[in-house]
């Protein structure tokens, strides 16, 4: 391992070389079972030949030119989000966090716009937005947060699922324009609120005149068995963030919007160098195209459904485990205790595993898995849960 990279990262020790579908293969020509996906990104699994001779075609006709000029290919995939969403405007950057951050300040603008010196946006607990200064203050973690001091002000926080609390806050804030939210928490454990949730949330911005702007980073293209996780409510938000299985592994993300939110940004006012590329954009294109033609989001929902239903059989009664719960192909068991250790239990088994918020197993592998590697999945998953356990 280098000494020369920066240690931001506990890496597990060992190196893929290539992969196939649901499958990664080591430096030994040994292969994993991959239920992490790159972490909810390569929603079309590895190597996926249309993907593949989509960017090598478009790697030798033009890679990158700014947006100092018309790109063709970000109208074309602007116009393609608008129309699977419901929103109107898209701007393109390269990451989740960008997405949040583009967020962040066009609430913060839109506030100014309407004479609010000091806009404030309310957030989550256990809530993750990204590492950027405005994205890490955004976030409902301490230990994003710590060490780095003074974090960006101007976030009301709130418990996560609580529409109530959010309700509250206009009796004491008069300078809210805006609620920040995850419709499932991904980092937070997989928490998934009330089916209402985002409804009563919905009704409360517009009775305040606030915006409703959801980060579908994890939970969106897919992931949740439709197109974007907003569409198991009956509500469109006003902003919405893209970003993971949006490029199938190629950096691509996205600040969608509409109405009144879709007019705050004007020239100068935002800005990204590589954001909207024609690779990145061709990246994304590709994806949806494939996603669309094979059915993925149907996929996603059955084979999530399997996996959820096949858990709860297997590992309902084990003292220690506390739930099993999911929607689609974003799936968690959550434990008594903490279960880090079950990452490197699972390598050892040939199985790529994520823990999160200590105590949560997260699948969230590719959305083109089948039904047989989905059982070999929950085979060996709860069999390695009741080692751990006893």
């Amino acid at each position: 391992m280098s000494q020369h990279l920066m240690q931001t990262y506990a890496r597990q020790p060992i190196a893929f070389t290539h992969g196939e579908g649901v499958w990664l293969y080591d430096e030994n020509g040994d292969k994993y079972l991959d239920a992490v996906a790159g972490v909810a990104v390569t929603g079309l699994g590895h190597g996926h030949p249309v993907l593949a001779r989509a960017l090598c075609e478009q790697a030798g006709k033009l890679i990158h030119t700014s947006n100092l000029y018309r790109i063709p290919k970000q109208e074309e995939l602007a116009d393609r989000l608008c129309a699977l969403s419901g929103l109107d405007r898209a701007f393109f950057c390269n990451s989740g966090a960008e997405a949040n951050e583009a967020a962040i300040k066009l609430a913060r603008l839109h506030g100014h716009n309407r004479g609010i010196d000091n806009p404030a946006i309310v957030v989550m607990e256990k809530s993750f937005h990204g590492r950027t200064m405005a994205t890490l203050s955004a976030t409902g973690n301490r230990k994003v947060q710590a060490g780095f001091e003074p974090l960006v002000g101007g976030f009301v926080r709130v418990p996560f699922g609580d529409a109530e609390a959010v309700a509250k806050l206009a009796e004491h804030h008069n300078n809210i324009v805006a609620v920040l939210v995850e419709p499932y928490q991904g980092e937070g454990g997989v928490q998934i609120p009330q089916a209402d949730y985002l409804d009563r949330l919905r009704a409360i911005c517009d009775g305040n005149e606030w915006l409703l702007m959801l980060d579908e980073v994890q939970t969106g293209i897919g992931r949740t068995g439709k197109w974007f996780a907003f569409q198991h409510s009956q509500s469109l938000p006003d902003v919405m963030t893209l970003a993971k299985g949006l490029g199938s592994g190629v950096p691509v993300g996205a600040c969608l919007a509409r109405g009144v939110a879709a007019e705050v940004f004007t020239p100068g006012k935002h800005g990204s160098t590589f954001g909207g590329n024609p690779f990145a954009c061709t990246a994304a294109l590709t994806t949806l195209a494939v996603m669309e033609s094979d059915n993925l989001l149907g996929n996603a929902s059955e084979i999530g459904a399997f996996i959820v239903d096949t858990l709860r059989r297997e590992l309902g009664q084990v003292p220690g485990v506390k739930e099993v719960r999911g929607q689609g192909l974003i799936i968690g068991v959550e434990l008594d205790r903490p279960c880090g250790d079950l990452v490197k239990m699972a390598l050892a088994e040939k199985l790529l595993i994520n823990v999160t918020a200590d105590n949560v197993v997260r699948l969230i592998p590719p959305l083109v898995m089948n039904r047989e590697e989905a059982a070999l999945l929950t085979d060996k998953l709860a069999a390695l849960i009741w080692a751990f356990l006893n």
